[in-house]
């Protein structure tokens, strides 16, 4: 996945609520141990790719028992690795600054400090940090006011920004995604990817055609205000020259005067063009990455990929003991335990095409508001104990269960392209909450 540069859009309900410490305690050991295995396979710069990919960070969260579709995912997710990685810096070489509310504001202090211990340009970084989020919160005016600001950075001096706003009156937050290896420009589509709910036209000034947008601002301001007061009043016939985006595409392609019959839907107004008009003028919309995130708590058959889940549960119970001989002579290990650390395995190992349904990733442990179905505690911990000791001896130098952890994805994968099993997805949910007590399921 490494130098993906990924965009995309996705409804996220705002919920509210805590997450419970029984879940936020093992949120954090299972994301600082993932987190710890893409350091070993790929290094610290990769886990920036990851954090700046929306569809993998939402399929991230779900593998941990978060609500699948929730906006929580993205506040608990950087919380339980700030707790895990911080203690761990110097180990692992990567830093997470920065937080919700008040905790976004000590950004710059944590910044100072970390440049310091590692020899980095602490101004520079503190600038990026201010930039990104000013660019989120006014240069993209999209209705959504930032309440999230999470920073993170490896030694090298490589960062990647996660950060959420929230649109209190439609009950609706956005998710920002930013990583400095893939960018271009601070203004100039420096996004790696979008996530929120979509309310129609969007402000957007660091887009390739605004350029001449935010040169005209910028003289703009350089000017006396009495000055551009006049001729702001002299002007009837204004012409735009920003991109306005509207259900993911384009709505008006600049300069569209008022009264001109280029593409006019009235006065004053522009009609929006079609999706192939849209994908003439601008190609790369073709390969968006986007995201609807609705507001059911439920999961559907819908919200799915059933042929992938079909594959990780053939997997899981229908292999061969020699597919998987050093996990399988873990004591207790079963195929229920096989099926999360299948999940668990391509969240590490898999293609970013892997995660256009994070709620697939919900049927590793489950939910903490019960869908789809309770957090099978006994089941997270024993996927945490063997992933955990997976890392370990793969630092010794024994590699078996790490290789197993890895051959896990690529069974699973060679299952769902090769025998296609049809998967009953309410018995799937069925079996889980009928064995939900004997895996210790809860709920909040």
């Amino acid at each position: 996945m490494g130098g993906i540069r990924n965009s995309g859009h996705a409804d996220l309900p705002l919920h509210t609520g805590t997450v419970p410490r029984w879940l936020a305690d093992r949120m954090m050991v299972l994301g600082t141990l993932i987190t710890e295995s893409l350091v070993e396979n790929f290094g610290p710069e990769e886990v920036l790719v990851r954090l700046s990919d929306p569809l993998w960070f939402q399929s991230f969260g779900a593998v941990m028992g978060m609500d699948w579709h929730s906006s929580g995912i993205t506040t608990s997710v950087m919380y339980a690795l700030k707790r895990g990685l911080n203690p761990r810096a110097k180990e692992l070489g990567i830093y997470v600054c920065g937080g919700r509310g008040k905790y976004s504001r000590m950004t710059p202090d944590e910044l100072l400090g970390i440049a310091d211990a590692e020899g980095l340009d602490g101004d520079a970084l503190i600038r990026n940090s201010k930039l990104v989020a000013k660019v989120d919160n006014n240069a993209v005016q999209d209705g959504f006011q930032l309440y999230q600001h999470n920073f993170v950075l490896t030694r090298s001096g490589s960062w990647a920004v996660v950060q959420q706003g929230m649109n209190t009156a439609e009950k609706k937050a956005r998710r920002y995604h930013w990583c400095s290896t893939n960018l271009r420009s601070f203004v100039e589509e420096p996004h790696s990817g979008v996530v929120g709910d979509n309310k129609g036209k969007i402000l957007n000034l660091t887009d390739s055609q605004a350029d001449k947008a935010r040169s005209s601002i910028l003289e703009m301001s350089r000017e006396e205000p009495e000055r551009m007061i006049n001729e702001i009043l002299q002007i009837e016939k204004p012409a735009s020259e920003i991109i306005l985006l509207q259900d993911g595409g384009v709505t008006g392609v600049s300069p569209v005067r008022r009264g001109s019959t280029q593409r006019s839907a009235g006065e004053g107004e522009t009609s929006p063009l079609s999706m192939p008009e849209q994908l003439e003028l601008f190609p790369e919309l073709a390969n968006e990455r986007s995201i609807v995130m609705p507001n059911h708590h439920e999961v559907r058959k819908q919200d799915v990929d059933l042929k992938r889940l079909g594959g990780v549960l053939a997997t899981a119970y229908n292999s061969q003991p020699k597919d998987f001989e050093e996990l399988l002579l873990t004591p207790g290990l079963g195929p229920r335990t096989l099926q999360s650390l299948a999940l668990v395995s391509e969240v590490i190992y898999g293609t970013p095409s892997r995660f256009t349904d994070p709620a697939r990733f919900s049927f590793a442990h489950g939910g903490k508001d019960g869908h789809p179905f309770p957090v099978p505690l006994k089941i997270y911990d024993e996927s945490i104990r063997i992933l955990r000791d997976s890392i370990e001896k793969s630092k010794l130098g024994y590699k078996d269960k790490s290789d197993c952890i890895r051959r896990l994805h690529t069974v699973a994968l060679n299952v769902e392209q090769n025998c296609a099993p049809d998967v009953d997805f309410d018995a799937a949910i069925r079996f889980e909450r009928e064995h939900s007590k004997e895996w210790d399921g809860r709920t909040v």
